[in-house]
């Protein structure tokens, strides 16, 4: 029924047109904070300092003046310098940053700009505050260090913390405190390389007593600050006290065969407190399946990425960790090759009778020294002998390398010789290399096919670059650009090819240029490269600007557009045709120019539509397209309105909407705007037309009144200019409920909609806060039993404050909400003889069984704090809002404090909901009500201080 009633309301809206060309206005920007800040010290050697606890939740808020709306960039330096939000930036007004951790504290900088005058840039430093678990490491002096520490030896105490701010330390043995002077056999220092502020942290026992074998404990420390903690750590000191000693019970190195599981076991022979083990590899982690029990590291399955250097380190911090280290080899046979090498003494690269000739076989092997070759012909072994000469080249120089010298070669020797690399471990699979020595082994040739140099390709095509190769064995072709040092297609600088063929899919105008096919002399002849160039080239459609331009514009005005060739192979013979829609306009051919123009004289409603012109050469057309329409540009809605938001009845408010429209003489005249509203979080549009009387100009702000919205519903509102064209480009923005503080109102009156929460602050010498809240968003680990469902209207999305009394709270813990300052004047300038009354109310929400206090007092300036309160109220009240009221009589500047304590469990909230403050005596007083002031004459209300009307009003820009 209400938004029935809204909706009715609306089609009474009025317009009024305010001729004013000084809207538009470059933007200003400040930041404002909320969230758990420990403090904000607003100047700071000229720069504003956010103090935040680690975990905590950072929000900042960038407010905004200007017309047009500014657009918002949060950025941040400092801190970690690369940091920056994931190399992204954030572009909404509210930076929020949930478990806040210390590489994110820096600089942040909020940046406005609506492109008129130079951006607006704020700055804030956010400083985060944590402190770590402190460390004691124990050291002898250098010289005497033993396995343990004996009598008359003297040892180092070192506690350090990570901590900002820093860090003080404090010193105890036993239950007794340790300073400078304290004992003669014990000092205090902090070492002359470090910096650090507060007390010092190196205690050095000198000449080691009975005495000093004890307990001692370090205690890290921020003051306190942001409530953080002392954080202490206990060592235990005795004459058993020693650094760590480890053994391995494995061999170093561990050669083992791939598949099989390996274990490493590591144990502690010494180290007093006892040592923990860990296990570190060399390449930084260890292997994701492996297992780590106490001191063994167990590898199942293992692979030759598992090979490695494997080390256990042993820590108690005393003295420097102690480290073992073992090498785990996997065996391995790959990458078998072979090369044939003519006999060296004559200059032929071919193989002949009576002359010798060499064949090499590579392997990489794992381990190096357990590789064997072996030798056969045509399947039988062969042994070396005088004209046969069998070596293995030294690992040094060609690892995994071994040769067949043939001297002399005859018609016998001709054959199949096959090359067999193992591993003495065995295990591992052995890898066989044919090589063919015979009448037709002849080195190869190289050439490209007729035809396929130059080849030209149409970008986007698959290609293929050639290069016939012959010779027995025929060896492997690279591929590489010749033309300059640049990549190959798939990434590498260098592409093997078993066929000679090179595929190129999808091929780029970056491929264009020279290729050059190369012979390898692994398994063929170890012989001069033979080599063969391919130009390619690569024929592209020709690249325009625009690609796509809207032009906007009215009845009978021209329109000119210009497409303009950037680049295109083959440039020669380029033409190009300009249509509207399938009509063809014009045609020709460039001659010098490089771009071509069209232009409509005058703009008719067959005129608009979409306009291309297509540039053509032999591999295609690149298109340029222009979208000719009348549409109206959006309407720029002005945020910066003063006191938009007004309410005369109860449950509804009224709303001032300002807007100014974008380039209004770019198209036809306005005639109209329809305008479309709707709740939030609902469907249906309700939609109005407004008419437009006479043209409106550029910076005109234009006013629409938006009434019977109902509290504190929020709506969003979807403006759309209307021309000849039609529709134009719509503008939507959200308009949310805040109940408003006015200095000329009789009444002040505060529902906490707005963050603000009506200027009422958190006292800073209470327990805990106040916190605001709405049903909608509540936590899904809410208390039960306890607190409101909705606000005192019965909304979800309505606020309320109330008092959270969940853990960390305690019994008797207080949180007080106070007002801001009332200002209160006599009517007589000589005296106060009967002060004014005003009447204070509010509603509040008591349910639960641990039910507190709910109290409420009146503070005035110039008077001591109030002993009693002025009204209240404990237990449970039942799961209903109900109010209260009291008659208060001030003679002086005032506020009202609003105290909630905390009872015995946490099924004890307390909320409390639209807050009043009305001229003269309270009547018609709830039954509830627990304590009032007698009722003296009624007086006037004065207003609210100029001070926090002028604060307000800036706080709701």
């Amino acid at each position: 029924m209400d938004l029935i009633i809204s909706v009715l309301g609306l089609l009474t809206l009025s317009l009024e047109g305010i001729r004013c060309q000084g809207v538009y206005a470059p933007p200003t920007v400040r930041i404002v904070h909320s969230g758990h800040a420990c403090n904000v010290e607003e100047e700071r050697h000229t720069e504003r300092v956010y103090t935040i606890r680690e975990g905590e939740t950072l929000e900042l808020t960038c407010l905004v003046t200007g017309h047009p709306r500014p657009q918002i960039r949060w950025t941040k330096t400092a801190g970690s310098v690369s940091d920056r939000f994931q190399d992204s930036s954030v572009f909404n007004d509210t930076l929020h940053i949930s478990k806040i951790q210390r590489h994110q504290g820096g600089r942040y900088y909020c940046k406005a700009e609506n492109g008129l005058g130079s951006p607006a840039i704020k700055s804030i430093r956010v400083d985060v505050y944590y402190l770590d678990d402190p460390v004691v490491t124990v050291h002898q002096s250098i010289g005497e260090a033993k396995e343990q520490f004996y009598y008359e030896r003297t040892v180092f105490l070192r506690c350090v913390a990570n901590s900002n701010p820093p860090v003080r330390y404090s010193w105890h043995r036993g239950r007794d405190v340790l300073s400078q002077g304290s004992d003669k056999g014990v000092e205090i220092y902090e070492p002359f390389f470090t910096q650090l502020q507060g007390e010092t942290k190196i205690l050095k026992l000198k000449n080691l007593r009975p005495q000093d074998y004890a307990n001692y404990s370090c205690i890290a420390s921020v003051r306190n600050v942001c409530g953080i903690s002392d954080r202490n750590v206990v060592f235990k000191l005795t004459n058993r006290t020693a650094s760590p000693s480890i053994k391995l019970l494995v061999e170093d190195p561990i050669v083992v065969n791939p598949g099989q599981t390996v274990s490493l076991v590591c144990i502690t022979t010494g180290g007093e407190p006892s040592p923990t083990l860990s296990w570190v590899s060399s390449s930084d982690s260890l292997p994701e399946k492996s297992v780590v029990k106490g001191g063994t590291l167990t590898l199942p399955g293992i692979t030759s990425d598992d090979a490695g250097v494997y080390s256990c380190v042993a820590s108690n911090n005393v003295g420097n960790p102690a480290k073992k280290s073992t090498t785990i080899v996997v065996r391995a046979l790959k990458k078998g090759r072979f090369w044939i090498t003519p006999d060296p003494y004559h200059n032929d690269d071919n193989i002949q009778i009576g002359r010798e000739v060499k064949i090499s076989c590579q392997v990489e092997a794992t381990p190096p020294e357990e590789l064997t070759f072996g030798w056969l012909k045509n399947g039988r072994a062969l042994r070396s002998s005088e004209r046969m000469v069998i070596t293995q080249t030294d690992p040094d120089i060609s690892p995994g390398t071994t040769n067949l010298d043939i001297i002399d070669l005859k018609f016998t020797d001709f054959g199949t010789y096959t090359c067999v690399a193992a591993l003495k471990g065995g295990g591992i699979p052995e890898i066989s290399i044919d090589v063919n020595i015979s009448s037709t082994t002849v080195p190869p040739s190289l050439s490209v096919p007729r035809g396929k140099s130059p080849l030209v390709v149409r970008e986007g095509d698959t290609v293929e670059l050639e290069c016939l190769v012959s010779g027995k064995p025929k060896p492997i072709i690279l591929w590489s650009r010749a033309d300059k040092e640049a990549p190959m297609p798939d990434g590498s600088m260098q592409s093997e090819s078993y066929d000679g063929v090179l595929r190129i899919v999808n091929v780029s105008r970056e491929m264009t240029g020279s290729y050059r096919c190369q012979t390898s002399q692994f398994n063929g002849f170890n012989v001069k490269p033979r080599e063969a160039v391919v130009e390619l080239i690569v024929q592209y459609p020709p690249s325009v600007e625009p690609v796509s331009l809207e032009l906007r514009q009215g009845l009978g005005r021209s329109v000119s557009m210009n497409c303009r060739v950037l680049r295109a192979h083959p440039s020669r013979v380029l033409r190009y045709e300009w249509r509207l829609g399938n009509r063809l306009l014009h045609a020709g051919h460039f001659d010098q120019s490089d771009e071509t123009e069209y232009t409509v004289k005058s703009l008719t409603r067959e005129g608009w539509g979409e306009y291309t012109c297509d540039v053509i050469n032999e591999a295609g057309a690149g298109r340029c397209t222009f979208l000719v329409t009348g549409k109206a540009f959006p309407p720029e809605f002005y945020y910066d309105t003063y006191s938009p938001l007004w309410q005369n009845r109860p449950r509804v408010y009224s709303f001032k909407l300002q807007w100014t429209q974008m380039n209004p003489n770019t198209v036809d005249r306005i005639v109209a705007y329809r305008l479309g509203i709707r709740q939030t979080g609902l469907q249906r549009w309700w939609e109005q037309e407004i008419p437009v009387e006479g043209t409106i100009t550029k910076g005109e702000l234009i006013t629409h009144n938006l009434t019977e919205l109902i509290k504190p519903e929020a709506y969003e509102v979807r403006l759309t200019p209307i021309t000849r064209f039609g529709e134009g480009d719509s503008t939507i923005r959200t308009i949310t409920y805040s109940a408003p503080v006015n200095p000329h109102l009789r009444e002040f009156h505060c529902s906490f909609e707005e963050e603000p929460i009506c200027m009422f602050t958190q006292d800073k010498n209470d327990d805990f806060d106040w916190t605001r809240h709405s049903a909608a968003t509540r936590d899904t680990k809410y208390t039960p039993n306890t607190g409101p469902s909705d606000d005192r209207r019965g909304s979800k999305q309505g606020f309320y404050m109330y008092i959270e009394t969940s853990r960390p709270r305690k019994e008797g813990d207080v949180a007080r909400l106070v007002s801001p300052f009332f200002n209160v004047a006599p009517k007589n300038p000589y005296g106060m003889a009967n002060p004014p009354a005003y009447c204070f109310g509010f509603f509040f929400h008591m349910y639960g069984k641990h039910i507190g206090t709910l109290n409420a007092f009146l503070r005035q300036k110039g008077h001591a704090a109030p002993e009693a309160p002025a009204w209240s109220l404990s237990g449970n009240q039942g799961d209903r809002w109900k109010q209260a009221k009291v008659s208060i009589h001030p003679t002086a500047s005032f506020q009202v404090v609003l105290e909630g304590i905390r009872g015995p469990g946490i099924e004890g909230d307390i909320a409390i909901d639209d807050v009043t403050l009305e001229e003269g005596e309270c009547r018609d007083l709830p039954p509830i009500n627990r304590i009032s002031s007698a009722p003296p004459s009624s007086a006037h209300i004065w207003s609210l201080s100029v001070t926090l009307a002028m604060t307000f009003l800036w706080g709701r820009r």
